[in-house]
């Protein structure tokens, strides 16, 4: 029986590549993890409350797009976030997460197909290695956009050219970015949506990290939308709890869009997607309402940059991240240094490599390995300075 051939062009996940670079290797000592951005801070007591308060509900099928207490929740925290105003009946779903929706949105909104030439999706290089599946799984074009430290970590999409611009369905972006740790500027936002409009594509803008930063909040591409006086039909914004609030396992996040547009999302998610159960809904929007918990989880975030700087601070490859839980460090070859690292060490981090592809005769993430700030301070000062060691 055959399968589709077009999931042969993805290459494995980034964490079954680094299980095979490590498979065969023992580590050294104890094992200290800072490979996956799980985060491992605690969650506000109040939430097992919540969701017991409102348990009676498991016995219910959810919303397919949120209850309206969560909507209206996420529409308060933009206008309170970003001073944009936003109807949470005709703006915002409530998602599982922000994984299955930037997978699963861009199949329901890359155009092209169905007797239609293929539309390209513009892809940050590195990336989220979803944005990739996204854009497979919906018969579009990757095309992938150089985000070095030459061009601050972000896409120049105007280098790609006016040809492939005017055939692009969706660009990714991705800010704070994963895994540089980087903050794009609102003018540079402001310049994207102002491409999208004239060429008339959706930016699909990732902004899962934007609550966890070094100094100022960063900016997010609602704030563009109004500064350049556009509308919201070229944008669809995606964010959640998993890293804001320390709750990866409750699946809650949400995303925003113009009104046609999720019209369109609310029809496609009525056959397709799963629902977060009421009492795990309800919980989250006592999670967007709550800033205080959030303030405390940012301060110990600030906390690991400055460990992470008094110990790595002289190497010259080592960048304090503005935002994020990562730290993106030029080591020279990221796979032979995570291979040494974790014979020598018994640290786990990532080959940047694993979050890039080849592209113009350049792999921008192959010097580099990312390293995830999510253990306990005692544990995380061990391995970095076991980093530093084999460095």
């Amino acid at each position: 029986m055959q399968v589709p051939t077009r999931f042969g062009r993805l290459p494995n996940y980034t964490f079954r590549q680094l299980r095979a670079l490590l498979g065969d290797h023992s580590p050294a000592g104890n094992v200290v993890d800072l490979s996956i951005g799980d985060p491992r801070h605690s969650f506000p007591d109040w939430i097992g409350d919540e969701i017991a308060a409102n348990c009676a509900a498991f016995g219910r099928y959810p919303p397919a797009c949120g209850t309206h207490e969560l909507r209206s929740a996420v529409s308060h925290w933009i206008k309170a976030r970003y001073q944009v105003e936003i109807d949470p009946d005709a703006n915002v779903i409530s998602t599982c997460g922000s994984r299955e929706a930037l997978f699963s949105f861009c199949i329901a909104l890359c155009t092209g197909g169905d007797g239609e030439p293929q539309r390209h999706v513009l892809i940050p290089n590195p990336f989220y290695m979803v944005y990739l599946g996204g854009a497979v799984a919906s018969c579009g074009l990757p095309c992938f956009v150089e985000a070095s430290a030459a061009n601050g970590h972000f896409p120049d999409l105007e280098s790609v050219g006016e040809e492939i611009l005017e055939r692009t369905s969706i660009a990714f972006a991705c800010t704070p970015s994963n895994p540089q740790g980087a903050i794009a500027s609102l003018p540079y936002l402001e310049n994207l949506v102002s491409l999208a409009v004239e060429y008339g594509f959706r930016i699909f803008s990732d902004e899962c990290y934007s609550e966890i930063y070094s100094s100022e909040p960063p900016p997010g591409i609602l704030q563009a939308v109004r500064n350049v006086g556009a509308g919201l039909e070229n944008v669809v914004v995606f964010n959640s709890l998993s890293k804001r609030s320390n709750l990866p396992g409750l699946r809650s996040g949400f995303v925003v869009g113009g009104a046609a547009t999720v019209r369109h999302l609310k029809h496609f998610r009525s056959y397709s997607e799963p629902a977060t159960p009421v009492p795990l809904q309800m919980a989250a929007a006592k999670a967007w309402r709550d800033e205080d918990h959030v303030a405390a989880n940012r301060a110990r975030y600030r906390r690991k940059y400055a460990l992470a700087a008094d110990i790595l601070g002289d190497w010259q490859g080592f960048q304090r991240p503005q935002a994020g839980l990562y730290l993106w460090i030029d080591v020279g070859d990221g796979e032979d240094f995570a291979l040494r690292l974790w014979k020598s060490r018994g640290v786990r981090v990532v080959p940047g490599a694993y979050f890039s592809t080849e592209a113009h005769g350049n792999n921008p993430g192959k010097s580099f390995v990312r390293v995830a700030l999510v253990a306990e301070e005692d544990e995380l000062e061990d391995g970095l300075t076991g980093i530093r060691d084999c460095l």
